[in-house]
């Protein structure tokens, strides 16, 4: 919209990235029904034993016709389901299942959606005739080719030196575009250029006197010394926090509460928080990085102040009734699944039940890390080095108290046999995965095991730490990551657009010491990120969804960033590095998105009206969605209103004319000033006398605050 007030429209519901909003069924059945029945249910109603003649195991006994009352299963009706009525039911002769087994709240909601949902009952969900172990799959030096698997390597990108070359990343994406037939986009301009930077670095859009100095500044280092400054603000660790808290499924709370019971939340998870922040920020190898969010408290030498970083399993879900072994052995599959999704790229997760249908992970794979996890205990630790007692409510506990892990009592668990924790298979020692060793994999030694896996992790010969994090980074910055599946390598996983660009920038990651600012200094100084979003008819005819990267790509701000970038031109924006987390519907509010309060029970709904992430799973990247709901917000919320009379108080003050404030606003918000069909546009509106409720000024720059301009990075 820019400045047109006359071209403001209402979009309707799409989803900007072709993809269905609405969850997958199968996977829904796959992931969470298939395990609970088989877990839960067939002991009494599965291969072996069919009581009151009802089996669970198969499609057609469960489903029938779907047409009878007595039906176990109705699709797309949970109440008519005789199954649901006996998960429900409080008789003691009717309930399923019996007292003292009876499911979880959670369980009960997974059977009621996927009924709800059609009862989708995919080829896979039919077991074998009984479920008894496996022969485990030998992994072969065949899996260990596929490239994920192979240890990246130094590439040359082809074709001769090129003077818009600026970082080596450029040419391997000039190689492509000439393969295509194609040349890269013009250069953005300056103005651009700042402020693209300004919320990709920092999260915020540059003030009017950055603007100013950069595009005054005819030195041959004026990019470089804008990035530097940028790279140097503590801004920076808040900015790229918000790539890192959502895959780590930080939050401050569970999914369920009994009564005012709030012993499970984390008042402390701040500190968490305030730790990854910094680290960011003092730029820590991204190898440490990973270590002491693993294994903190069990690598030598540790400052006290990194113990922090074990939030990343310490502020993980926890269940109710977490005395029974199938509880936890849920919250080890989170664990599993959050580790190696986040740091490897791999969907370990899935080979909890049985072997993994397309990768080479086996169940003994997946037992031998979840009994990393079942070695250790989640624990609410004093500075002294003393536990609080288990049962502290969230709103008594000490506030130096960290959320962290320890060493508990060391296991080795068995197979679960199709995940039921009742049939167990052989013990399997924990260890790494067998695919990512070199030879047969050795059991983990010390302690747990959490300092050996840490290092297997972060070691410079696994072939997916460095690839998977910096394709994270090209997408934070470039919005397609080079794989765009960014937490599944694997077979189901998407191939890298530029492989031999991913395998480069991963080397030279490793071999600059893991600095993640280098990594992201040479994408920000690149010709690549660099050019205009305004393509040609050429391009968008060869490169439709700029895989190749013709041009830049627009991409709306995330929630983060455009409220932030709100607060800040309307000059309310306060900085409180480290603090507390507030809710945003708290009027008085006006520090840094980040620091927001994320619940697991009910995420703020400015929070998921703009698509931040569910908090109780990781989250590979943000889904971005266009609804009425949204604009309705932009116009009418008394947050936008109260924004908008800040904003038209300070630029009131800055300049004496209707001109000159048109001026002061366009280049707080947009690094520009109005061209002339804007300007007459915005003063014959301006002219009109105010009415009740806002002023002319304080509705002009709503509108101006709700533009797609505001919304958007170019």
């Amino acid at each position: 919209m820019n400045f047109r007030l006359l071209a403001f429209t209402v979009c309707a519901c799409v989803a900007t990235d072709g993809h269905v909003c609405a969850g997958d069924p199968v996977a829904q059945f796959e992931r969470e029904v298939r395990p609970l029945l088989e877990r839960r249910c067939f002991e009494c109603h599965g291969p072996d034993k069919q009581k009151g003649g009802l089996r669970l195991d198969q499609k057609a006994s469960i489903l029938g016709t779907g047409d009878s009352e007595h039906a176990a299963v109705v699709p797309g009706d949970s109440a008519a389901s005789q199954v649901m009525k006996r998960v429900l039911s409080t008789d003691p002769d009717d309930m399923m299942p019996p007292e003292g087994q009876r499911l979880t709240a959670e369980e009960t909601a997974s059977i009621e959606k996927w009924i709800d949902a059609g009862a989708h009952w995919p080829q896979s969900g039919e077991p074998e005739a009984a479920a008894v172990p496996q022969e485990e799959r030998t992994i072969t030096a065949r899996d260990r080719e596929f490239w994920a698997f192979q240890k990246p390597q130094r590439k040359s990108a082809a074709g001769p030196p090129d003077a818009w070359v600026r970082q080596p990343i450029d040419a391997f994406i000039l190689a492509r575009l000439h393969e295509s037939g194609l040349q890269p986009a013009e250069e953005a301009s300056r103005a651009t250029f700042i402020r693209r930077a300004g919320f990709d670095i920092t999260g915020l859009p540059p003030a009017p006197e950055e603007v100013d100095a950069f595009l005054a500044d005819e030195s041959d280092q004026a990019y470089e010394a804008l990035v530097d400054r940028l790279l140097g603000s503590p801004r920076f660790g808040e900015r790229l926090a918000s790539l890192w808290l959502p895959l780590a499924r930080y939050a401050e709370d569970q999914a369920h509460q009994v009564g005012d019971d709030t012993k499970f939340f984390y008042a402390n998870a701040h500190l968490y928080r305030a730790w990854v922040i910094g680290a960011f920020n003092r730029d820590l190898p991204y190898s440490d990085f990973l270590k002491l969010q693993l294994a903190a408290d069990v690598i030598p030498n540790t400052r006290p102040a990194d113990v922090a970083a074990l939030g990343f399993l310490g502020l993980g879900p926890k269940y109710y009734n977490r005395n029974r072994l199938e509880v936890m052995a849920d919250e080890w599959e989170d664990r599993v699944d959050t580790v190696t999704r986040t740091m490897l790229g791999l969907t370990v997760a899935c080979a909890r039940c049985h072997d993994h249908k397309f990768d080479p992970i086996t169940a003994a794979d997946y037992h031998a890390l979840a009994g990393v996890f079942a070695s250790t205990r989640m624990v609410n630790r004093l500075p002294d080095g003393t536990a609080e007692k288990e049962d502290t409510k969230a709103d008594r506990i000490n506030p130096a108290t960290l959320h962290i892990v320890e060493e508990g009592d060391l296991q080795n668990l068995n197979i679960f046999i199709r995940g039921n924790v009742t049939r167990k298979g052989p013990v399997v020692p924990r260890r790494f995965p067998a695919v990512l060793t070199p030879g047969e994999p050795e059991p983990f030694r010390s302690g747990s095991g959490r300092a050996e896996l840490a290092e297997a992790i972060a070691s410079a010969e696994n072939p997916l730490t460095a690839r998977v994090f910096v394709n994270r980074v090209w997408g934070h910055f470039f919005v397609q990551p080079l794989v765009s599946t960014p937490s599944n390598f694997g077979h189901s996983g998407s191939a890298p657009t530029h492989p031999e660009l991913l395998d480069d920038l991963a080397v030279r990651f490793m071999e600059g010491g893991w600095s993640i600012k280098k990594l992201v200094r040479e994408i920000a100084l690149s010709a690549t990120y660099r050019q205009s979003s305004k393509g040609t008819d050429e391009t968008a005819r060869l490169d439709p969804g700029n895989l190749l990267l013709s041009r830049m790509n627009r991409r709306r701000l995330s929630i983060e960033q455009w409220r932030d970038a709100v607060l800040a031109v309307s000059g309310e924006l306060t900085e409180e590095p480290g603090a507390r987390s507030g809710q945003l519907d708290d009027p008085a509010n006006s520090r840094r998105t980040v620091y927001a309060y994320i619940s697991r029970l009910k995420l703020d709904s400015l929070l998921m009206q703009f698509d931040y992430p569910d908090a109780n799973v990781h989250a590979e990247r943000r889904s971005v969605t266009i609804t009425p709901t949204q604009k309705l917000f932009l116009l009418n919320s008394p947050f936008m209103q109260a924004r908008a009379a800040a904003l038209a108080s300070r630029v009131q003050t800055i300049a004496a004319c209707d001109e000159e404030r048109l001026n002061a606003v366009g280049r707080l918000l947009f690094a520009r000033v109005p061209d002339e069909l804007e300007r007459t546009l915005a003063l014959e509106f301006l002219r009109q006398p105010d009415t009740a409720g806002l002023t002319q000024w304080e509705r002009y720059v709503q509108l101006l605050l709700a533009s797609n301009e505001m919304l958007y990075a170019d």
